[in-house]
């Protein structure tokens, strides 16, 4: 027996779990499928709306404003300016941790490279560390984290002229924790404040942190740590560092495994089990039966077809990269349903030959009409209860442009808002 929903979702990334939210806040009873661990917890945790154009300038200062001046193919034009602000303003009840709302203007953040990116919205515990405040900046970085080279990225934000002095340290980090430990067990030891041995006297973990820092404090304003400060209460312990500093804490975001991005994933799915949404995921849609419309998709249990019906579709499965568009020496296909994604039959006309150059590789993912239903190679759409939304879109550069995080927070919930209403 097929499991029935009103609006099935394939895809557990941004795009999917904000399509699911807004079907299911439009009332929708909503079914989520996701084959893999949501892409969060690989992401810096940052939420960008548009940091550049895609001819490159900025970064921007207002990304509302310049998103009516993109091609019109972009997933920004189809969905429009106040589908953006409305989906953004759910994305803040979802998250209510993060900062940003209170302006349309980009805050620009240091990243652990030592570069500055513009984005919309940003956590709570990123906020001191903005780069229009005018504080004087310590870095410290752990010797055993060795993705974050807090003396360099110093330099590289020396070199890109920030408004204050920047200086970067490297400490060890206190206790007996594995070189190799991850994230999570600094996190899990900071939030619980445990005992920690620093030359054969047990004190407590933050205390401990803060001592090491302390004699390269040269009464900076405000002090960086690389993404570690706590899972479960990051606010309490930077509050409990800073007091030992005397300065302001901030975290910096970093790669994967990111844990503003799982804080992140935490909120999405607890607003998600607020509103009714039915999560499975690990096991992958493998295959649908339909034409003009979507009858249902198999989900491969064990080498077993479980079908799964619904009025609405909504396809968020990611893009080159999260294998939601794939790719042989052939052709370029959107694996599930076939969705049209168009490219040059010479596959050497896919990229640029400059490293750096205008690849059209970037761009590809499938075209849709202004109700984001996929479009076939005629113009035609492709199947009436289908909307695509995220990374699978094509028309856009999301990381030349810092779109990302908007585009499918913008596309999904006009997706799943728009299937909600359609299937009620």
């Amino acid at each position: 027996m097929a499991i029935e929903s009103d609006v099935l979702v394939v895809g557990g990334g941004l795009a999917g779990l904000t399509a699911a939210l807004a079907a299911a806040r439009s009332g929708g009873d909503v079914r989520l499928l996701s084959y893999k661990q949501s892409t969060l917890r690989s992401a810096s945790g940052l939420v960008d709306i548009l940091g550049y154009t895609p001819a490159g300038d900025g970064p921007l200062t207002d990304p509302y404003g310049a998103i009516p001046t993109l091609p019109e193919t972009h997933p920004y034009r189809t969905v429009g300016v106040d589908t953006v602000r409305e989906a953004m303003s759910l994305f803040d009840e979802a998250a209510p941790t993060y900062r940003g709302a209170h302006t349309d203007t980009n805050a620009l953040v240091p990243t652990h490279g030592g570069t500055v990116k513009p984005t919309g919205r940003y956590p709570a515990s990123a906020s001191a560390g903005l780069a229009s405040d005018g504080r004087d900046m310590l870095l410290v970085g752990l010797e055993s984290m060795t993705d974050f080279d807090a003396p360099r990225a110093a330099a590289h934000l020396e070199a890109a002229g920030v408004p204050f002095d920047v200086r970067g340290v490297e400490i060890q980090f206190p206790g007996d924790l594995r070189a190799d430990a991850k994230v999570t067990r600094y996190a899990k030891l900071l939030d619980t404040d445990g005992e920690v041995s620093v030359r054969g006297r047990e004190r407590p973990a933050r205390e401990a942190l803060a001592a090491r820092v302390a004699p390269h404090h040269e009464g900076e304003g405000r002090v960086g740590f690389p993404a570690v400060l706590g899972d479960d209460d990051p606010g309490g312990v930077r509050a409990a560092l800073a007091d030992h500093l005397g300065a302001a804490v901030f975290e910096v975001p970093m790669g994967p495994p990111s844990l503003p991005g799982l804080r992140l994933e935490d909120h999405l799915f607890a607003a998600l089990d607020d509103a009714g949404v039915s999560i499975e995921t690990g096991n992958p849609v493998t295959g649908f039966e339909g034409e003009d419309r979507v009858e249902q998709v198999f989900v491969d249990k064990n080498g077993a077809k479980i079908p799964n019906t619904a009025e609405q579709y909504v396809l968020a499965t990611g893009g080159l990269v999260g294998k939601g568009i794939d790719s042989d020496r052939e052709a370029v296909h959107e694996p599930i349903f076939d969705c049209h994604v168009a490219h040059a039959s010479d596959r050497y006309e896919w990229f640029d030959g400059d490293v750096f150059g205008d690849h059209p590789f970037a761009r590809f993912g499938v075209d849709t009409d202004h109700h984001l239903r996929p479009l076939a190679a005629d113009g035609d759409v492709e199947f009436e209860n289908l909307r695509a939304a995220g990374a699978v879109l094509g028309g856009y550069d999301f990381a030349a442009e810092k779109s990302g995080s908007g585009v499918s927070i913008a596309t999904g919930y006009q997706a799943g808002h728009t299937a909600a209403q359609e299937a009620s």
